[in-house]
């Protein structure tokens, strides 16, 4: 019988209040843990490229999703244009991420608080300096950052988007 990927992806999601227990027991096994966090909203390349070098810097690496409510409270009441049940998917079906999990705040201080990460990778928008950075480092973790590949921004890709609709409309 063939598996439904809409259960399959399950296997890699750790709903938020058992991500402190799952940290906990890839510690214990002697695993080192690496966080990223986002919306990632409309995946493109530059996603994958920081998703990618996360996954270098640990054994483990979980990925933490905005909640639909934490991107229309912090980004736009238009966001997100992909719910989180299908970006938790698509997150979820990438070899090189190990678990994602989400949080409805509009940062992610509370669940890396939870997680205690080894490494918390960032782009370098935020920098060594990121709202993360104080949570992440009283766990014992440091912050990593990432080169962004310039252009690729889902908020670029939306104007371009509008702008090309705009302009067969005009």
């Amino acid at each position: 019988m063939l598996k439904l990927w809409s259960e399959e992806y399950l296997l890699k999601t750790i709903p938020p209040e058992q991500i402190a227990i799952k940290s906990t027991q890839l510690k214990n096994e002697g695993k080192t843990i690496a966080t990223l966090n986002g919306s990632f909203d409309l995946m493109h390349a530059g996603h994958l490229q920081i998703i990618y070098e996360a996954s270098q810097l640990a054994d483990v690496l979980i990925v933490a999703l905005n909640s639909d409510d934490s991107i229309r409270n912090y980004k736009s009441s238009d966001r997100p244009i992909i719910p989180l049940e299908y970006r938790l998917q698509i997150i979820a079906a990438l070899e090189f991420v190990s678990f994602v999990t989400w949080f409805s705040e509009t940062d992610p201080c509370t669940i890396l608080e939870k997680i205690r990460p080894n490494v918390h990778i960032n782009g370098a928008e935020y920098g060594l300096d990121c709202l993360e950075a104080a949570t992440v480092k009283a766990g014992g973790g440091r912050i990593h950052i990432v080169n962004l590949i310039p252009g690729l921004s889902t908020s670029q890709i939306l104007k371009k988007i509008v702008s090309t609709a705009a302009a067969k409309n005009g």
